[in-house]
């Protein structure tokens, strides 16, 4: 059982607050947000609070869980209460990771090492970006023992996805996470109407640029037909490519010779997703790992099936955030029927649109095994850097807590047994 206290973090805030100060970090999801826009450039904040379209997915994944309401009971004896969780074989003290979330240095230059450090400060496991502004080597080396995932984006070059999976079990990840639904980038009119994409800025590639495999690329004769974006040259441009050339490993100038940087970017845009993965290429990776295997982004009841079927470990159930489709379906309403699909046993987590301790209690209640979340760790992190994040962490545990013990429920076992009313 935990030592967290939700009771403990309640009183805290209380207490605080009678010295006449107020929470950095705001309690209400909707004002976190807009705390950290506040201090955002509006590139960054377009980028991370962004979806696709007119979002009506982003809305969607929120709207859909007032559609269930909780039946509290009473007379249940929750002096106690244990949010503990078990995952793969590893205990966790709450049913909360946290998403893969690229290019976090947009939002605090300490960025994944921030988040990992305060993933670690409460035990729940931190889902490693593929698109990450720091290395998993020195993010792993700051969390110690403490549970951490790595996300794969798949590539079109499988030596490039061998390697990273070969990282990840050196530095102790204890799960692989494979992104389904980005194959390509959705149509995202915040970062367009902005012509921000911060990779082409050399932003969001730690993972790729301290790669063995991928640097090997960089010494390889460029494909014929590789796109080779070519904007038009002013303040703006050079301003990025001095950004670019300072961010790259190296001295700046010996950058600017070699243009080293400039065919990092290239390669990355040009073979960071394969659009032609199919279902046949996932045994590729189960030859090259014993870890875990989860897919994250299904949401077809038939996708979840055919995974469970190949042998897949689990899965995310996911919509990216709403940054993918506009007007796909919510996470939450597909999660019944997902698990009346896989069955009891199989492991199931959900993202997409999880803002409260309630939010949690419905999901595990609909046959979540844990929920990830993404965005307001962000905007934790951008207010006030790791401490923010662990801040925005244990305020959704005790949220969680809360609700589960005004609910009756004394255990996540008992969450899952709690009535819903649609």
């Amino acid at each position: 059982m935990s030592t967290f206290s939700a009771l403990q973090r309640q009183r805290d805030l209380f207490l605080v607050g009678l010295s006449g100060q107020r929470p950095v970090i705001p309690t209400d999801p909707e004002q976190l947000a807009e705390a950290a826009r506040a201090k955002m450039s509006a590139e960054a904040y377009a980028y991370v609070a962004g979806g696709a379209g007119r979002e009506l997915t982003v809305v969607r994944n929120r709207s859909a869980f007032a559609h269930y309401a909780i039946t509290p009971r009473m007379l249940c004896d929750v002096s106690q209460a244990d949010t503990t969780v078990e995952l793969f074989g590893r205990h966790i003290p709450a049913p909360i990771l946290l998403s893969p979330v690229g290019v976090l240095e947009l939002a605090h230059p300490a960025a994944d090492l921030a988040v990992g450090k305060a993933a670690a400060s409460v035990g729940l496991p931190f889902i490693f970006s593929n698109q990450a502004s720091i290395a998993m080597e020195e993010v792993s080396v700051a969390m110690g023992s403490s549970p951490r995932w790595f996300q794969l984006y798949w590539s079109k070059s499988n030596e490039l996805v061998a390697s990273l999976v070969r990282r990840a079990e050196a530095c102790g990840c204890e799960a692989l996470v494979v992104t389904l639904d980005t194959t390509m980038l959705g149509w995202r009119p915040r970062d367009l109407d902005l012509g921000y994409l911060p990779f082409l800025r050399g932003m969001g590639l730690a993972q790729y640029i301290s790669d063995p495999v991928f640097q090997a690329l960089l010494d390889e004769p460029e494909e014929a037909g590789l796109v080779t974006p070519q904007p038009k040259v002013n303040v703006h441009t050079l301003r990025a490519l001095i950004q670019l050339m300072q961010r790259y490993p190296g001295s700046f100038w010996g950058n600017l010779r070699s243009k080293r940087p400039l065919r990092a970017v290239r390669q990355f845009i040009n073979m960071y997703t394969k659009p032609s993965l199919h279902w046949d290429e996932l045994a590729f990776l189960r030859e090259h790992t014993q870890l875990p295997i989860l897919l994250k982004g299904i949401l077809h009841p038939e996708d979840a099936h055919r995974a469970q079927q190949l042998g897949i470990d689990g899965l995310i159930i996911s919509n990216h955030g709403g940054r993918q489709v506009d007007g796909a379906v919510s996470t939450i309403e597909m999660l019944p029927q997902i698990r009346t699909t896989v069955g009891a046993n199989y492991p199931l987590l959900l993202d997409s649109g999880v803002r409260t301790g309630a939010d949690v209690f419905k999901a595990l209640a609909l046959g979540a095994n844990a929920i990830c979340i993404g965005r307001p760790y962000v905007y934790g992190l951008v207010l006030d850097g790791q401490a923010g994040v662990q801040t925005v962490l244990e305020n959704l545990w005790a949220d969680f807590e809360l609700t589960m013990r005004l609910s009756g429920c004394r255990t996540v076992g008992e969450v899952r047994n709690a009535v819903l009313r649609a």
